[in-house]
């Protein structure tokens, strides 16, 4: 497995993970993606890991406005073929290394609070994320917002 920054030959690939995983509707990515693949000083990181040169997973990470070294990881997706493999743990190590080569100091990410998302939430606990707030009925009516967050 390799992880690197996506290029614009991995958004097919990205949008067909985000379709599959439900996370987002592959007609947004164009728009989310516009900035990191035309703007060479934009500060969002997009990351992709490869599997026998096929992408099997990605992160999509933002700067938090007026904040001194924090990110929002947004968008975490592994294709679900390949859920389990280490790909996910492999992308966030990745994105730790390079915001802390950055002299970045937070990882923050939020998650639902539905036993639909209990694997996510597992996922981030065994990445060594701590649960720092819950926002109750956040998303929806008895679908709290939870914020994990990692110091780097």
């Amino acid at each position: 497995m390799e992880t690197r920054l996506a290029s614009s030959e991995d958004m097919n690939a990205i949008g067909r993970i985000a379709g599959k995983t439900e996370l987002f509707p592959p007609e947004m990515l164009p728009e989310m993606a516009s900035d990191f693949l035309n703007n060479s000083k934009s500060n969002e990181i997009w990351l992709v890991c490869e599997d026998n040169n096929e992408v099997i997973g990605f992160c999509y990470t933002v700067p938090e406005e007026l904040t001194d070294g924090t990110w929002n990881m947004l968008a975490l997706a592994v294709d679900p073929a390949s859920q389990g493999s280490g790909a996910g743990s492999a992308i966030v190590s990745e994105l730790e290394r390079i915001l802390s080569n950055r002299k970045q100091r937070l990882l923050i990410v939020d998650t639902s609070g539905t036993d639909a998302f209990s694997l996510t939430r597992e996922f981030y606990s065994k990445n060594e994320y701590e649960e720092e707030a819950r926002i109750r009925d956040y998303w929806a009516a008895n679908d709290d917002k939870i914020t994990f967050r990692k110091a780097l």
